[in-house]
């Protein structure tokens, strides 16, 4: 038996033991053992998911495993208290496979391990897994991807293929950016022009879109199946310009602008205290609330350059109250950490760089004094719309240049703004704006493989040494984990981006 021997999965367990023996064997024949509350539900999906990827066609059996089955086990006493949350157990011998875990979230995250250690070869029998012993839990509670449909308008069959990617590297959050100057993508029954005008373009000109109430349900159910919350975002009071655009009445003048279809920023903005205004706001975050079971809707509060700050603060003030007043969780851009009236809870979400410049970190630690947490976002490190390297087809630059592999993986999010620890943040976030990715492919080519390193970065436990991140963080042994994750990508279709670094596989088509 080795301990902690490197076993290729991303992120990287907690704790991964290596043993002598002979390899489990997948044969066609295997069932998916369950017991306890939510088994079921996650051997259902585990079976999808294998005869998906590696065409084996299991059944699912309420009884005790026998020799080459799957067993899936939830239980308190499965996991420490401390991480009965998330936490998960896998154990791999020739006599069976076996996850056990407190909830079916933690068991959900043991077959997305499982996922990754069952060969790609698909066409090759036997399928087997090598002898190990797995015990595992997030360092972050909160593991986000952000994916802007306000800018280009991807539908709901793009929004569920985005879900299952980024599970398979136990991404559980999804906020979905939805109104921005570009597009508003969300049906408001109250308000129907904002998605008949305001969402029938996008940037570039493209062809706008949205989703209905029922069409954002479903997404929502779709998402929670598979442990992932959707977090809602209503950009404001800037980045307004297609609300603006569809109702006279929200701008000062009465005059609505036209539609904008470019990438400029900060020159919109609603008004503060105006009984139409009120009255648009509260709608929209009501029916928006009632649409989102989970606990959070972000409301933006970034870049508002043509807000005064006296309304900035009385806007912000007002807004998060409404939040609170629907039973949910505010989270803002962490310029809304200059109002000092915030609900107690309100979560921040920092956007800057790995060093704070200005009043960007004081902002932050705003959202911790007023009761709340914060979300890491470093737009240097861990936005997915940053370019790779210089001269990108896809892409921007602005964030202190080249967004390398490397740089995604070398961090920690506890090191960024002084004062603020682990106790302090909710957890980390990758966001993809899309001013210039138009296909589902785009936007996988920027998300893959940085999200698998940011991933690693909210789920592993920290380096030891955090104030030399760059050394203690092995990238050498995360590029060889991630040639591995990337022939299931490839399996599944998904564009990844081979960058250069990483001892990329020749892999066969699932």
């Amino acid at each position: 038996m080795s301990a902690n021997q490197r076993v290729s999965v991303i992120p990287q367990p907690v704790s991964a033991e290596t043993r002598d023996g002979a390899p489990f064997t997948l044969a066609p024949t295997a069932r998916i053992s369950v017991a306890g509350p939510g088994a079921a539900e996650v051997a259902g999906l585990l079976m999808a998911e294998l005869a998906s990827d590696c065409r084996r066609d299991l059944t699912v059996v309420h009884e005790p495993p026998v020799y080459g089955d799957i067993a899936i086990v939830i239980a308190e006493d499965e996991v420490a208290e401390e991480h009965r949350a998330e936490g998960y157990s896998l154990t791999v011998t020739a006599e069976g496979v076996r996850i056990g875990a407190a909830t079916a979230a933690g068991a959900f995250w043991g077959v997305q391990t499982l996922r990754q250690l069952v060969p790609v070869e698909c066409a090759t029998d036997p399928l087997t897994i090598a002898p190990l012993s797995i015990r595992d839990h997030p360092r972050f509670g909160y593991r986000g991807a952000m994916l802007d449909v306000a800018r280009h308008f991807f539908g709901p069959d793009a929004v569920k293929r985005f879900i299952d990617a980024i599970v398979l590297v136990k991404v559980n959050h999804l906020h979905l950016h939805l109104t921005d100057d570009q597009g508003w993508r969300i049906e408001i029954e109250s308000w129907p022009n904002l998605t008949a005008h305001g969402g029938s373009t996008g940037s570039d000109g493209s062809p706008g879109g949205f989703f209905t109430q029922s069409e954002f349900r479903d997404l929502v159910a779709y998402a929670a199946e598979r442990h992932v919350t959707i977090v809602p975002e209503l950009d404001m009071p800037g980045h307004t310009n297609a609300a603006l655009a569809s109702y006279p009445e929200l701008n000062p003048s009465g005059v609505a602008p036209e539609l904008y279809t470019g990438s400029k920023v900060g020159f919109s903005t609603l008004q503060t205290g105006d009984p139409t205004t009120d009255r648009f706001l509260a709608d929209v975050i009501g029916e928006v609330a009632a649409l989102t079971p989970g606990p959070y809707l972000h409301i933006g509060g970034d870049e508002c350059l043509s807000t005064s700050s006296e309304d900035f603060l009385g806007f912000i003030a007002h807004a998060s109250a409404l939040v609170a007043s629907q039973g949910k969780t505010a989270v803002g851009w962490h310029e809304m950490g200059k109002s000092e009236n915030l609900p107690s809870g309100t979560v921040g979400q920092y956007w800057d760089f790995l060093t704070p410049r200005g009043s960007s970190g004081d902002e932050t630690l705003s959202f911790v004094r007023q009761g709340g947490a914060v979300i890491m976002s470093p737009a240097d490190v861990s936005y997915l719309d940053i370019v790779y390297e210089d001269g990108d087809r896809l892409g921007q630059d602005w964030a202190d240049g080249p967004t390398e592999l490397r740089s995604a993986f070398v961090w920690d999010p506890a090191r960024i703004v002084a004062g603020l620890g682990d106790s302090h943040l909710l957890g980390v976030e990758a966001p993809l704006w899309t001013e210039t990715m138009a296909t589902v492919e785009d936007v996988e080519e920027m998300v893959f493989p940085r999200l698998a390193a940011v991933a690693e970065v909210a789920w592993s436990v920290a380096p030891a040494d955090t104030e030399a991140v760059e050394s203690a963080r092995d990238f050498a042994d995360f590029a060889d984990r991630l040639a591995a994750l990337g022939e299931h990508w490839a399996a599944a279709g998904i564009a990844f981006r081979r960058v250069p670094g990483v001892p990329w596989r020749d892999t066969v088509s699932a």
